[in-house]
């Protein structure tokens, strides 16, 4: 059950993700599926067409039919589900991907109806297919199909007048998958561009493609310091994105500040982990805030539950509703971040407006998989009835761990839902006071630790 996660189902390739696994959650998943057409796609680590030939023999079991569209970034994925092929429009769509996990990694990103899969509806799949025996054999239903091609025209219809910009651009695909479009689209557009690591190699054998990693960044920095202006990095299938200035590497919730300034009044939801600054500068500036749980998953609902316009998580999920569908998709945060420079916008000026504050970056904190949200709960009682010279608490927010909020700033502490591990992140305007809130929490958390 260990692969079933909140967000999505992950584990390691034949260890956890085999051939009878793969097989009855095809199968399980068809049950929960109104609709004949699943679309599925893959990333480039050499066992997700393996894993795409036992996913369709489950699915096909069940009754449905496959629309295959091969080796493609995850946004493009997504994108499926709101076309029409031959007049079929998918009912839902699997992404087999293992994300930024290391190569020996894979997993399922499940979409039924335009909408996440997540939490419950994942667990209970995982109950089932354990409990289940094979299904049997069903005659192959698949279906090719070219998303990637619709994909681009679409982008390039969708941003015609960036065509000619000036600016030098420069990106890194780390050898996941976005390098299948990338290309495509900014030779299209005509810009100015240099990238590297395009070619899509799920051994990664260059750096890891997570671009949340300050390390996995050195390649992409030494270019833009010689040859750009501007610099993007994408994780392994293209749904996060870093991107980086000569001054800046701008983290998703100051990428969410910039893109709000081309929205009227815009409504934005942000992860708990998102910056103080964020939530307050576009309440400023006449926009609506939500704060919400982190998770991909999480924050497509509540997108939609509120009727946001743009969504965004420090780790570079980037979510745009207004002008686009809803979902996380680097490559069209890519461009839309363009569009601010194309207009006039100076990032780095913009940025440096802001009041200054002093952050962490995540911490992780070991904690077993038993234990991690029970000692959640236990730093929950305790903060009820702190010690006597813990830092005056203006408020607690329980809506994804607990983010505790002191005078000058605040401590985040959740459990993850992807590792066996603690997150902590902490911001304050004081470079004193940050250090303090993560002393004080941490001695917190050994306390809770010590009493479970």
């Amino acid at each position: 059950m260990s692969i079933y996660r909140e967000y999505d189902i992950r584990g390691i390739f034949e260890k956890e993700l085999n051939e009878a696994t793969v097989v009855r959650i095809g199968y399980a998943l068809s049950k929960r599926i109104e609709g004949d057409h699943v679309a599925v796609g893959y990333d480039a680590r050499s066992h997700s067409p393996v894993l795409f030939e036992y996913l369709v023999r489950g699915l096909n079991a069940g009754g449905k039919k496959v629309l295959d569209m091969g080796m493609v970034p995850t946004p493009v994925n997504y994108f499926t589900n709101y076309q029409e092929w031959d007049g079929i429009t998918p009912s839902a769509s699997v992404m087999i991907t293992g994300s930024h996990n290391p190569s020996e990694y894979n997993g399922f990103k499940i979409t039924v109806d335009k909408a996440p899969f997540f939490d419950e509806d994942i667990y209970e799949l995982g109950h089932e297919v354990e409990a289940m025996d094979m299904p049997r054999e069903a005659k192959r239903s698949i279906m090719k199909i070219d998303p990637v091609t619709r994909y681009v025209e679409f982008m390039l219809k969708e941003f015609s007048h960036l065509r000619g910009m000036k600016e030098r651009i420069v990106y890194d695909c780390g050898n996941g998958v976005a390098g299948i479009v990338t290309e495509r689209i900014f030779n299209g557009l005509g810009l100015h561009v240099k990238g590297i690591y395009i070619d899509p190699d799920g051994t990664f054998p260059n750096h890891h493609p997570d671009p949340s990693v300050e390390h996995n960044l050195e390649d992409i920095k030494k270019l833009l310091a010689s040859e750009g202006d501007i610099a993007f990095a994408y994780d392994g299938d293209a749904d996060r994105i870093a991107v980086l200035t000569h001054k800046n590497n701008i983290k998703g919730d100051m990428m969410a500040l910039l893109y709000a300034m081309k929205i009227d009044n815009p409504v934005v939801v942000g992860d708990v982990k998102c910056s103080q600054v964020m939530y307050d500068e576009l309440e400023r500036c006449g926009g609506k805030t939500v704060m919400y749980k982190t998770g991909h998953s999480n924050i497509k609902v509540k997108m939609k539950e509120v009727d946001a316009d743009l969504a965004c998580e420090v780790n570079g999920h980037v979510f745009f509703k207004n002008r686009y569908f809803g979902y996380d998709d680097a490559i069209y945060a890519t461009l839309r971040m363009l569009e601010l420079v194309h207009d006039g916008i100076d990032l780095d000026a913009e940025l440096a407006r802001l009041p200054e504050v002093f952050s962490t970056e995540e911490i992780n904190i070991e904690a077993t998989e038993k234990e991690k949200f029970k000692i959640i709960e236990k730093l929950k009682e305790l903060l009820q009835n702190p010690p006597s010279d813990f830092p005056h608490i203006k408020d607690i927010i329980d809506v994804d761990g607990v983010r505790v909020v002191f005078d000058t700033g605040w401590g985040l502490v959740r459990a993850s839902n992807t590792t066996p591990a603690l997150v902590t992140r902490f911001e304050s305007t004081s470079k004193e006071d940050v250090k303090k809130y993560e002393t004080v929490l941490n001695d917190l958390i050994q306390k809770a630790k010590e009493l479970l």
